[in-house]
């Protein structure tokens, strides 16, 4: 059965003028040949008004150059094309309307000329749906990114509290161990001397009758090195109390400081061992502008340690030099000396050198120096040998 060819023509009549989608046919140069109904509709124009008129007519003002070039390379190498899918394109109503639109082109040849079929598509509600899921992802984005951020800002302040509390539990079991060691510490340093000053009292009585002047001060010197030592220990402690509270600050004051050292090594006299001898040289400004309850009890603990750490008939040297820009003070002596495995850990409360154990002592002292050092913006060394000595050095700015 052969096809009927006016029935064929008939049917796409009929395709062409009552297809939903805009059908343009133009030849090379752009012109328009024919348009349907659903172009002149699409595009606002009036029936049968769009032939004559040009393709760049349709198309917004700033992209008639670009779509100018675009026609010359498609009439190069003519083919079906869809156009769209990939890219934003605009067209232009008649009144200057520009809308969102998708494109296909196809060609066809005729008495040896080239004619571009377009089938333009609005997509204006497509692209509002879109833009609509677009919004809604972006709030959903934002407010996602809202949680997620007031999450992490949970989960941080949570692994705060976690590291405060660690931190608070780890203070809370040093606590607990200073407390034991404390006790342990002060009920044997305290009860050495205690029992001293309890047999020299019976001693003193005894030797006072039977008029044994020598043995009589004896023990009343050991009754004054006894009742020196529970003194350094409970200023050791009360310090240690300051400074763990925060309560001591700095105050700066100008003082004698050649006066000081000389005080102090009178008041510790009494602690000194048989034949010891304390060597004091002075050098430069004798007035100073330092804290003065912090130098001293600075001399205090490293003078009285000086004493403690070296046997009987040792030299203990006191080297003061003060100038405008900065104090420097030296305590040496001829004592046991201090393991070098063990020098790192010197300054830490209650530590107590190894060859230290029949020496008493609370620990404590030097950490309270270093805390004052450190108040004072100053610094502390020292250099020792085993059996040979230590000699400890600071350095306190004086402004």
């Amino acid at each position: 059965m052969e096809p009927d060819n006016n029935l064929l023509k008939d049917s796409l009549t009929e395709l062409f003028e009552c297809t939903t989608e805009g059908i343009l046919i133009s030849d090379s140069e752009g012109c328009i040949i024919h348009a349907n109904p659903s172009a002149h509709r699409l595009f606002g124009y009036e029936n049968n008004s769009l032939p004559g008129k040009i393709i760049e007519d349709l198309i917004p003002e700033r992209y008639v150059d670009k779509h100018k070039q675009q026609r010359q390379t498609y009439n190069e190498v003519p083919h079906p094309r869809p156009m769209g899918k990939m890219m934003n394109l605009s067209a232009k109503k008649k009144n200057g309307t520009a809308f969102p639109v998708e494109i296909s082109l196809s060609h066809y040849i005729k008495d040896s000329r080239l004619y571009i079929i377009s089938f333009i598509r609005d997509i204006t509600e497509r692209k509002e749906h879109e833009e609509s899921i677009k919004r809604l992802n972006q709030e959903l984005e934002k407010k996602v990114n809202e949680r997620t951020n007031v999450l992490q800002k949970y989960l941080i302040e949570l692994e705060e509290s976690k590291k405060q509390l660690t931190e608070a539990l780890e203070k809370e079991k040093e606590l607990n161990s200073l407390k034991s060691r404390f006790i342990t510490m002060a009920s044997h340093e305290f009860r050495t001397p205690l029992s001293t000053i309890l047999s020299s009292m019976t001693l003193i009585e005894r030797y006072y009758e039977l008029k044994d002047h020598e043995k009589h001060q004896k023990h009343v010197n050991r009754v004054k090195s006894s009742i020196a030592h529970l003194t350094l220990i409970l200023g050791d402690f009360l310090s240690t109390e300051k400074l763990n509270e925060g309560f001591v600050k700095l105050e700066r004051t100008k003082f004698s400081l050649k006066k000081i050292v000389s005080e102090v090594i009178v008041d510790l006299q009494n602690l000194k061992r048989k034949g010891q001898e304390i060597n004091f040289v002075y050098e430069g400004n004798e007035i100073v502008f330092l804290d003065r309850q912090m130098i001293q009890s600075t001399l205090v603990n490293l003078v009285s340690n000086a004493i403690k750490f070296s046997g009987e008939n040792k030299k203990i040297g006191v080297n003061v030099s003060a100038s405008d820009e900065e104090t420097c003070i030296q305590v040496s002596d001829e004592g046991l000396g201090i393991p070098e495995k063990e020098h790192e850990y010197i300054f830490q409360r209650f530590f107590r050198a190894s060859n230290a154990s029949n020496v008493q002592g609370t620990g404590i002292g030097l950490s309270i120096v270093a805390k004052y050092l450190e108040l004072m913006n100053g610094k502390i060394e020292f250099k020792s040998e085993l059996q040979k000595g230590t000699t400890f050095s600071i350095w306190v700015p004086n402004n």
